[in-house]
């Protein structure tokens, strides 16, 4: 279990460092944390998840039952969403093998038990990259998948929700170099929808503001548990603290 745990963070480190490292600190978008409480959010995360990502990248730290937790029965989990298992117990693995990964993608999918927990920097919260990163698909002829991505250039996953978003275009203009007048620089305009997709740009990205609520929430399932307990923890102390802080008195009140 280690040496998965172990593999996963370099898998994932690999993937977003690499990331933040070639996209020169691009802006990352704010992630609506308000969808890591909201459990309609996060079934459909794990929806999205197991139909759109769970072909490539398994969640090798994370069993399929552990979905109990955002209001999944075992029984909705092994009717909907359970493709590749047999038993609600099994972790999330994919048939892929590294090998395989490597020589269609150039590159293995990585594990995405704990992608969102890796990539927490200064650029903001793992959830505000990935949030930014499945946002920012472009075409781009140049390479070998024909898509590219403003938030990881280069990138080796094609646009799997290429669909529902529709096909956009990066716009550039050249403005003076800051640091040496006679270059120029591309600066990144926007973008350009080429095609639409079947969804508005609000409906993808709650959509995929979704997806990334479940990935984060992967990362630590019990967090939501753990927040709950802290919180009782804390009362319990002030409470305590207000009996102790009496009882001190009532023992020293004759003492001069």
């Amino acid at each position: 279990m280690m040496k998965k745990l172990i593999a996963g963070w370099i898998a994932a480190l690999c993937l977003v460092g690499g990331a933040h490292a070639a996209g020169g600190g691009v802006a990352w978008d704010k992630f609506p944390t308000e969808r890591l409480t909201d459990m309609a959010a996060l079934q459909n995360g794990a929806k999205v998840f197991v139909n759109y990502c769970l072909n490539c990248h398994g969640a090798s730290m994370v069993r399929y039952n552990r979905m109990r937790d955002i209001g999944l029965t075992d029984e909705q989990i092994r009717d909907n969403l359970m493709f590749s298992a047999e038993k609600v117990g099994e972790t999330m693995q994919v048939a892929l093998n590294a090998k395989q990964g490597k020589e269609w993608f150039g590159a293995a999918p990585p594990d995405l038990s704990v992608i969102a927990r890796s990539r927490a920097g200064a650029g903001g919260t793992g959830a505000d990259y990935l949030y930014t990163y499945l946002r920012t698909y472009y075409r781009d002829e140049s390479t070998a998948t024909g898509w590219n991505n403003l938030a990881f250039p280069s990138v080796a996953m094609p646009h799997v929700l290429w669909q529902w978003q529709g096909q956009q275009r990066a716009v550039y203009e050249e403005l003076p170099d800051p640091h040496d007048a006679t270059k120029k620089v591309h600066h990144f305009k926007g973008f350009e929808q080429v095609t639409p997709g079947t969804m508005s740009k609000a409906e993808y990205d709650n959509t995929v503001a979704d997806l990334v609520a479940f990935l984060t929430w992967m990362g630590e399932p019990a967090q939501g548990q753990r927040v709950r307990l802290g919180v009782w923890v804390l009362i319990f102390l002030g409470v305590f603290t207000v009996f102790a802080w009496r009882l001190n008195a009532a023992y020293w009140k004759d003492v001069k």
